[in-house]
């Protein structure tokens, strides 16, 4: 098919998808007299000015007092994107609520993703032009099917992808933004290409763990009690119907266990969702397969400010991109079957397969140790138990009851999150036979620190604040709030980030951890009591993104960041010892230059 041909079928098929739009039922939902009243409600309590989270104290207290006789409406098990999704959207309907969480929220999946909020239509339309072959990747076989077969099924799922970007992005405005990504286009003659121009298309990009923590912090706010640092390690159940009706808890920072009932209980444990299904049938079928996606840090020489690159079709035909990302470039990514780990590790060989990618498409000198960091993070690629085969595997979502009273929802990606959400409460509503006051609001609900944030906003930093800093003599000296420290407290913490200046200027915490960065003292304490931050780890790697921006200046703000945790969490010696080994061994398996292995100057490739 000439080139000629296929564009003008795409327009043909544009014009058809586009006015099949509002038949297929995408309009923004119209908001009920009830709903409108209850979702200014809502909103009063998310954008208080004086609003703070409830203590983790106090929300452990709501949990332990869930009883048999009087429980929780819902009980959501995973903190990750889903998992917070669900408490945000299951308390906005007025559900008593609450969220447990074994490691931290977005410890997992939701924290080492592309940080793309996929609009696979256009994506996957110019990829169509730019290469010869179809390309099976992030929902190619739903453009083709949708656009070129005009198929209404298929259809359906683009436009929601399109929906749900939207969403995400004005829900959240200061942690997502429209991204250009270019395309290369080349004309083929034999074994030799010419590169004939690129095509642009705009996607999402988002500081995923920072918005997934504001889902957090926002579902606490609207009534939700919300655990981090706390495992189910087993399920109540009734004695009559075995009907699940509690968990058993343990948190894993005091070590005290406990009861907590539930109507429903919501399994949004990602990857880990079959271990917790397990716990409830030790003979339940699996639904992950778990797909392992490698991602690397490079500098921002690597990428022009304001525009990525995607690749769709590499030597062994796989998609790769480099994408600005926070200062610095990321280039992915991989796709190959993996097992199951709290820490996934990236292969050498992984590493040097984007490295070797990429290099084709720059001027510049690809170099292992340019690598700041590296990282792997495992999608949960899900397939219904009830399916008869295997072709069911999906990058689609999949809500399910296969044991009375647990909701499993697993599958599915960032962008979809919300109405992945909005699935299972709809579902966990039906199970429970629960009665909320309104229906699903979350499409009008702004994340805490979103509601009022403005591109200008940092303007407002860099006039009224000064960054107090302490010499190591003790002295303290005032330093400027600068661009660059004022944009970042503004994109990281919208109109929150006054709270985080007025402690850099208060408090004499207006250092920055680490020379070249822009995160400051002031971050650390203002998250240790306002963001449930219990840990070095959950700093470094969640509420800064540090340690996957830059492993080695990670490592060397460990002390300092400790000292300050130490400080609000009133830890003795032995506890910041324990801190500082955990975040060392945790570093380590993020690969950067660091941590590779050498031999006069050379990559050895230990560690295949």
């Amino acid at each position: 098919m000439t080139t000629a041909t296929r564009l003008k079928g795409f327009g043909a098929a544009i014009v058809a998808v586009a006015g099949a739009y509002g038949a297929l039922g995408f309009r923004d939902p119209v908001l009920s007299e009830n709903d409108r009243g209850n979702i200014y409600s809502i909103r009063s309590k998310i954008n208080d000015v004086n609003a703070v989270v409830p203590s983790r104290e106090v929300q452990e207290s709501v949990l332990m007092a869930a009883s048999s006789v009087n429980p929780l409406d819902v009980l959501v098990v995973g903190g990750g994107a889903t998992g917070c999704g669900v408490a945000l959207d299951a308390a906005s309907r007025g559900l008593h609520v609450g969220l447990v969480e074994r490691e931290d929220f977005s410890s997992g999946t939701s924290s080492r993703s592309t940080k793309l909020i996929h609009g696979e239509a256009l994506y996957n339309l110019f990829c169509n032009f730019s290469r010869s072959e179809t390309l099976h990747y992030n929902g190619v076989r739903y453009l083709e099917k949708a656009v070129f077969n005009f198929d209404y099924g298929q259809l359906r799922l683009v436009f929601h992808a399109l929906k749900e970007r939207k969403q995400v992005i004005e829900n959240a405005p200061h942690l997502c933004q429209a991204l250009p990504c270019m395309t290369p286009c080349f004309d083929w003659k034999g074994n030799d290409k010419s590169l004939k121009g690129t095509v642009v298309y705009y996607d999402g990009q988002m500081n995923d763990s920072r918005l997934n923590v504001g889902l957090a912090c926002t579902a606490a706010l609207a009534g939700a009690a919300v655990l981090n640092h706390a495992e189910v390690i087993d399920f109540l159940k009734d004695d009559v119907t075995e009907r699940i009706v509690g968990v058993h808890i343990r948190n894993k920072l005091t070590g005290k266990e406990f009861d907590t009932y539930a109507k429903v209980v919501v399994n949004a444990a990602g990857p880990f969702c079959d271990s917790v299904r397990k716990l409830a049938d030790k003979g339940a079928q699996s639904m992950i397969c778990p797909s392992s996606g490698v991602h690397i840090v490079l500098p921002d020489y690597y990428s022009p400010e304001g525009m990525g690159l995607i690749v769709p079709k590499t030597k062994d035909g796989r998609v790769v991109f480099m994408l600005p990302w926070l200062g610095r470039t990321i280039a992915g990514t991989t796709d190959s079957s993996t097992t199951i780990t709290m820490l996934p590790e990236p292969r050498e060989s992984e590493i040097q397969f984007i490295l070797d990618a990429i290099c084709d498409y720059l001027n510049v000198k690809v170099r292992r140790t340019d690598v700041l960091s590296a990282w792997s993070g495992i999608r949960p690629l899900a397939m219904d138990p009830s399916a008869k085969n295997t072709e069911s595997i999906s990058r689609d979502h999949v809500v399910c009851e296969d044991y009375p009273g647990l909701i499993t929802i697993t599958g599915g990606k960032w962008t979809t999150y919300r109405s992945m959400a909005e699935d299972a409460v709809n579902a966990a509503i039906k199970s429970g036979k629960l009665s909320p006051t309104n229906g699903c609001l979350t499409n009008h609900l702004r994340i805490v620190g979103g509601d009022g944030w403005d591109p200008a906003s940092f303007t407002v930093l860099a006039q009224q604040y000064v960054r107090m800093k302490k010499a190591n003599n003790g002295e303290v000296v005032p330093g400027v709030m600068d661009s660059a420290a004022a944009k970042h407290l503004s994109h990281a913490y919208g109109t929150l980030a006054e709270r985080v200046a007025a402690i850099a200027q208060n408090e004499n915490l207006g250092k920055r951890l680490a020379h070249g960065y822009p995160f400051l003292e002031a971050e650390v304490a203002y998250c240790a009591r306002h963001e449930y931050c219990e840990s070095a780890v959950d700093f470094v790697s969640r509420r800064s993104r540090l340690a996957f921006l830059d492993t080695d200046a990670a490592g060397r703000a460990l002390p300092r960041i400790i000292q300050i945790l130490a400080t609000e969490h009133k830890w003795n010696e032995s506890r910041q010892k324990e801190e500082l080994h955990k975040a060392e061994v945790f570093l380590e398996t993020f690969k950067s230059s660091k941590n590779a292995h050498f031999l006069d100057g050379k990559h050895t490739g230990l560690g295949l």
